[in-house]
């Protein structure tokens, strides 16, 4: 049996799009995936999806990007920090509760990769969470350099956004074994990259630590190498892909409702065609 592999691109506020993809397949009730490999936001997604809420996660999406506890640009002149990821505690827990129970009985028998990157090495980790540590696993994968505290700990490591270290962990997936694998994607699928303000600063901020250092020099070749191998189609591996055609209206830090509800739409109707397809 083809071993089914489900990976979700991260990518902040675009994480409406992937809620949009996992809602058309919560209301068909399709998850047939033995593993799942998760980067950043798609971390968030993930877990509602696994967990049968269905729109719970464009819901925790809008509030993160309209509530001021959360996102403030009062508190980045002050504090040097624009999201406060500490607080997805509070959605995930409170205002749009996550049924962690129902994602770990989702759970059995599969194997969740949450991809972070570890701040001493520059090098990812695909983390497989208890339901003690989901959500400090989440938190972790979500931590970005710069706009948020900038690393969390856990099992006294530190660590940050995993989109830094293996943006797109299709190489990753095929290493263990995945030979069946869809990809939730965020960006066209054929959409390279160059080096972004983030990784220029990155590289010099991070310069005492080499290691950290190349992370954020080598991040964008990373990601156009995953394109690459996508690309080659890998002998033994069947690679689907949802994606965009255009890249989305929103962005990483965007925290417009009308863009959102838009990409999250476009993400319903490509999950619903993706869905479709297979039924030919």
């Amino acid at each position: 049996m083809p071993k089914k592999t489900l990976i979700i691109q991260g990518g902040g506020f675009r994480t409406a799009f992937s809620a949009g993809v996992l809602d058309a397949f919560i209301a068909s009730d399709y998850n047939p995936f033995d593993s799942f490999y998760v980067v950043s936001g798609g971390s968030i997604a993930v877990s509602y999806y696994l967990s049968k809420q269905y729109k719970k996660c464009f819901e925790s999406t809008c509030l993160l990007a309209t509530d001021k506890d959360f996102m403030s640009y009062n508190k980045l002149l002050r504090q040097y920090v624009l999201m406060d990821l500490d607080y997805f505690h509070v959605v995930a827990s409170e205002k749009v509760p996550f049924d962690i129970s129902a994602t770990m009985q989702a759970m059995k028998g599969k194997k969740m990769n949450i991809v972070m990157t570890n701040k001493i090495t520059g090098l990812a980790e695909y983390y497989h969470p208890t339901k003690k540590t989901w959500m400090d696993a989440v938190i972790a994968s979500c931590t970005l350099p710069f706009v948020t505290k900038g690393k969390h700990v856990l099992h006294d490591n530190e660590y940050m956004d995993g989109g830094w270290s293996d943006p797109l962990p299709i190489e990753q997936a095929v290493k263990d074994g995945a030979s069946d694998i869809t990809i939730i994607r965020t960006s066209p699928k054929d959409l390279k990259v160059s080096q972004s303000w983030t990784d220029k600063f990155g590289t010099y901020a991070f310069r005492a630590n080499p290691k950290l250092q190349a992370c954020f020099e080598n991040n964008h070749q990373k990601y156009n190498d995953s394109i690459d191998f996508i690309n080659s189609k890998p002998k033994g591996v069947k690679i689907q892909q949802i994606a965009p055609e255009v890249p989305l209206q929103t962005g990483t830090y965007s925290n417009s409702i009308s863009l959102l509800e838009k990409d999250y739409r476009h993400g319903v109707a490509l999950g619903l065609d993706f869905l479709q397809s297979l039924k030919k």
